[in-house]
This record gives C-alpha cells, sequence and structure tokens, in this order.
C-alpha cells in the first residue's frame, strides 16, 4: 500500500471512529479528551493489525482490497446498514445519480454469462437513435473485443467525452454478420420521471423513479402537461423509487401540500432537530391524490409518502415500504472517494420514525426487509386517522403484487421473455430478428401464439397446453411489452404494463376516497383555527 493511501485509511478510521464516539454533522467533529484518547488508541491497534497481515500472512495479500473492500466497510456496517465508503468508481457514480446526468451513449446493460447484453436503449439517447436494440450482444467496443468483461467495465468503455466517437459491435437475432454501429457520445440525463400521461381520462399518471437534482423541474413540468389543477385525479407511482436528495423530497412535498405544513423532521444525538415545511404550497394543485409504493420504496420517497399520509392529502396505495429513515451527510476524501456517515433519523409530521429495526436481525435479514408484525409507534393524522410507524410507511390501502405461477416461472428463468445467455436469444429477439416494421397496432394474435409455441419447443421448453391456457394473457400482454419496449422505447412498454397492473386499478379505485379524505381533513384543520369551513 502506498504511504498516501494508508494515510487514507487512517483519515476514514478516524473520522468514522470519531463519529461514532463524538458525534459528527457536515465536517464539524465533536470529541471529548478521553474519546480522543480512545480513538487514537484504536488507530493505532488498527496499524499494526494492519501491518503484521502485510508481514506475514501465508499469502501474498492485497492491502488495498483487504482495506477498502474489508476492513472500512466493515467497520462502517457495525454502525448501521446505511453508513457507507465509497471507491473511486462509485463515489462516482454516486455523484452522477444526485447531478441526473452523465456522458455517453444512454443505455443499461446486463452480464450474461461471458457476453454483455443490452437490457434498454433510454428513448432520444444517441444509443436509441443509431438504432440499437434490447437483446443484442456486444461484441466489441471499438477495437477491444467485450467477452469476459464485465459489465461495469463495459459502461466504462461507452462512457467518454461529449462529441466523441465510439464504434460498437453486435450480435442480433436474425442477422448473420455483426451489426457495427458508429454513435457519438452526449450528455444523457437520468430522469426523475418516467412517464406522464392521462392513464384515463381526467386521471393523470406520473412515474416517478428518483431524487435527483432534476426532480423538482420535471415533476413540475410533467404535472404542468397534464394541467393538474383541472384534473379529478392524479396517481404519483413511486414504486421502487429507492430516494435519494432530501432537498428534492422537500421540493416534492411542497408541490404536493398545503402552504405551511410540516413534511419532515430529523435530529441526531449531535445534530439539532431541523423542521421543514411547505414554503409555497401546492398553489391550487389541490386534485385528489393517490400516492403507489412497495417495499423498494425507501428514504426521500418514504418522506414524501409519509407526509402526505399524516396530513391526509391523499391516499397510500400497494405495499409497506423500505423503512429507511437514517440521515447521512456526504463526506468527499482523497483519492476521489467518499464516506456516507449517518448521523440523524427522519420522521414523519405526526411523529413517526420512518426507520426499521436493524439492531436486533442480522444485515441480510434488513436486506430481505424482515418487517416487524407489530408496529413500534402509533400516531394520528390531520383527521385523527390512526397511522403506526417504525416500520416504513404502511399503505391505507394494501394491494399485493401479483405473483407468477410455476410455469410463468419457468419462462423466466429459461430466458423465454429475455436472453439468459447468448445461446437464449429469447423470443422477442427471435421474433424481431426478421420483422424491421411493427406498428402500435401489434398484438399477440393467433399467428404469434403460434410462433411462440415453435420457439418454446425449439428452445425444448416444456409445458402443457392446459399450462399456457391458464397463462394466456399474462403471455400476450408480456409479449406485447417486450415487443413495445424494443421497438418503441421503455415509456411504451410501461404503458402496456400498466393496463393490467392491480395496483394502479386500485389507485384508480382510490380516487374517490382521496377526494373525501382530504376535504374532511381540511375542514377539521379549518375547524380547529377558527376560520371559515372548506368548501370544495
Amino acid at each position: 500500500m502506498k504511504p498516501e493511501r494508508r494515510g487514507l485509511v487512517l483519515v476514514v478510521v478516524v473520522v468514522a471512529l470519531s463519529a461514532a464516539l463524538g458525534g459528527m454533522y457536515g465536517a464539524n467533529v465533536r470529541a471529548t479528551a478521553s474519546s480522543y484518547e480512545d480513538t487514537q488508541s484504536a488507530v493505532r491497534s488498527f496499524t499494526r493489525v494492519l501491518d503484521a497481515v502485510e508481514a506475514n500472512y501465508a499469502e501474498k495479500v492485497d492491502v488495498d482490497k483487504i482495506v477498502y473492500q474489508g476492513a472500512i466497510p466493515g467497520m462502517l456496517r457495525v454502525l448501521d446498514p446505511h453508513s457507507s465508503f465509497f471507491d473511486a468508481r462509485q463515489w462516482a457514480s454516486n455523484l452522477e445519480d444526485r447531478r441526473g446526468r452523465y456522458y455517453g451513449v444512454g443505455m443499461t446493460v446486463i452480464a450474461r454469462g461471458e457476453h454483455t447484453v443490452v437490457m434498454s436503449p433510454y428513448v432520444g439517447t444517441p444509443a436509441y437513435k443509431a438504432g440499437i436494440r434490447p437483446g443484442d450482444v456486444i461484441v466489441k467496443i471499438d477495437d477491444k473485443p467485450a467477452q469476459g468483461l464485465s459489465s461495469s467495465e463495459i459502461a466504462d468503455l461507452l462512457r467518454g467525452s461529449r462529441g466523441t466517437t465510439v464504434k460498437i459491435t453486435v450480435s442480433r437475432e436474425g442477422y448473420a454478420d455483426p451489426l457495427v454501429f458508429s454513435v457519438t457520445r452526449d450528455e444523457i440525463p437520468r430522469h426523475a420521471v418516467d412517464l406522464a400521461y392521462e392513464i384515463k381520462p381526467g386521471i393523470g399518471y406520473i412515474r416517478l423513479s428518483g431524487f435527483n437534482e432534476k426532480t423538482d423541474g420535471e415533476l413540475g413540468e410533467a404535472m404542468k402537461q397534464l394541467n393538474a389543477s383541472t384534473l379529478d385525479g392524479l396517481i404519483l407511482d413511486m414504486r421502487g423509487n429507492p430516494g435519494g436528495l432530501l432537498d428534492e423530497a422537500i421540493a416534492v412535498g411542497d408541490m404536493l401540500l398545503d402552504k405551511g405544513q410540516l413534511i419532515v423532521s430529523h435530529r441526531g444525538r449531535a445534530s439539532a432537530e431541523r423542521r421543514y415545511y411547505a414554503l409555497r404550497g401546492n398553489q391550487g394543485n389541490d386534485m385528489p391524490l393517490v400516492i403507489l409504493v412497495n417495499n423498494n420504496s425507501a428514504s426521500a420517497t418514504e418522506i414524501v409518502a409519509g407526509a402526505v399520509q399524516d396530513h391526509d392529502r391523499g391516499v397510500i396505495v400497494g405495499g409497506t415500504t423500505f423503512g429507511k429513515g437514517l440521515v447521512q451527510t456526504l463526506q468527499p476524501l482523497s483519492e476521489n472517494t467518499g464516506l456516507a456517515l449517518t448521523i440523524a433519523r427522519y420522521y414523519t409530521p405526526s411523529g413517526r420514525l420512518i426507520q426499521r429495526d436493524y439492531k436486533s436481525i442480522s444485515l441480510l435479514e434488513y436486506y430481505e426487509r424482515k418487517i416487524p408484525e407489530h408496529p413500534t409507534e402509533v400516531r394520528l393524522t390531520d383527521s385523527g386517522r390512526q397511522v403506526t410507524g417504525g416500520g416504513g410507511i404502511t399503505p391505507d390501502i394494501t394491494v399485493h403484487e401479483p405473483e407468477s405461477n410455476h410455469f410463468e416461472k419457468e419462462l423466466f428463468r429459461t430466458g423465454v421473455f429475455f436472453p439468459l445467455d447468448t445461446t437464449v436469444g429469447g423470443f422477442t429477439r427471435h421474433y424481431l430478428g426478421t420483422r424491421p416494421t411493427i406498428t402500435k397496432d401489434f398484438a399477440a394474435d393467433d399467428a404469434v401464439m403460434a410462433d411462440f409455441r415453435k420457439y418454446l419447443s425449439s428452445q425444448n421448453v416444456r409445458y402443457t397446453e392446459p399450462e399456457l391456457a391458464e397463462s394466456l394473457e399474462w403471455v400476450k400482454r408480456k409479449i406485447k411489452q417486450e415487443v413495445f419496449l424494443s421497438t418503441f422505447g421503455q415509456q411504451e412498454g410501461f404503458k402496456v404494463e400498466l393496463q393490467t397492473d392491480p395496483q394502479l386499478l386500485a389507485a384508480i379505485e382510490a380516487i374517490p376516497q382521496a377526494r373525501a379524505l382530504y376535504e374532511k381533513a381540511r375542514k377539521i384543520i379549518a375547524e380547529r383555527a377558527g376560520t371559515p369551513t372548506y368548501r370544495p
């Protein structure tokens, strides 16, 4: 290990231990003389162990690896599941996520065996405009063979300065020879709003996938596009949204709540309580609101959902959220690395703790989302409804995601709908390989299903006609979704998926309930304040 890298290790150790012993907010470290001595003693012990391992272990060791992938992450995991150390690659990716942009060709890739397969080019990006499709297998990037490279290595090769050109060679079902695309890199936005449209007349739908620096602007633009104030209802889909920037969660809460309402607060051992309020309010966008969440909705998503629920601004539908309510401060370190350290906990307006238990279970159990059988807290919303805390946000209307049956799981397992490796191309890749023209009138009719049966036989996928009959509508919808995704882009694929989504259908049905709840809460608040009763 180079001396300067050993110095970085000691800096990280001192910072983390000082935070654990004395408290930390931003760059301010507070420690008593006693805790400082304890810290120095711990650092000396760590250094002695590291020296002993480096000098005497039975085999030559990669010191950087055991420190950066073992010692430092292990130390932080002792504190909580979300305090983290970022190496240079992770820190750069973290900054890209926050800024909502990077430079490259604009597509997601995934490793399949020794090969890397295109998952999806983003609509409007250089890769999409060039004609690269989902399912294409990357053969070469410029003159470098892609076989054996990891998906992250492939991604690094595809990224580069704006205006530079990269040559991407792919193999595609139905084409005997590889296809070569010359793609000019550009700025690739990481959109927070994936989809915004009227899912039914008068009912708007917005899919919000993250909280980066563009979230506030993109959501505002989507609501303007939908003319939100005139809608009979708005559904905000935040299923799978892992969260992001606190400032953006505050901004989104401000857009939905009434002026002056509390959005969230946080406090910790060494950080004073901070309370965040809606400063502008929804400014007339008081349409009935339904928010969709699931157990992959976390952090900033839970802040928004908790505030909407506590103020009875809308109805929450879906599954219980992840329960990530720890506040991290991000510390850049030398050599382009960084540290995320927990300094406080988030609380909803009613005082509910968002964070769920992590101290009495293993890290594996935590990430498997072991939710307590009994809530640890009970609070009241503005209208007096009981809500629970200490384990994420529990929806007002629980709708479980549908489970696949054995036959459907087998189709996924064998790569029928997306290739698991380059020997199994996936039905959509096979179907589109010899059909360059697809219109939006496409449906999985009898001719398509006959082709699908032949494909299953060619891939030795065993099934019975009763099994296929039981899942026929699901299979047809899945084929259409994959065809639309490959031909028209992610948004059109999403729309097909949403047509029979049981959680979304429940959200549409809940709009009258959301209207009644909001009106009741406004009336109660007005009566408490001695102001005239609200009239819709």
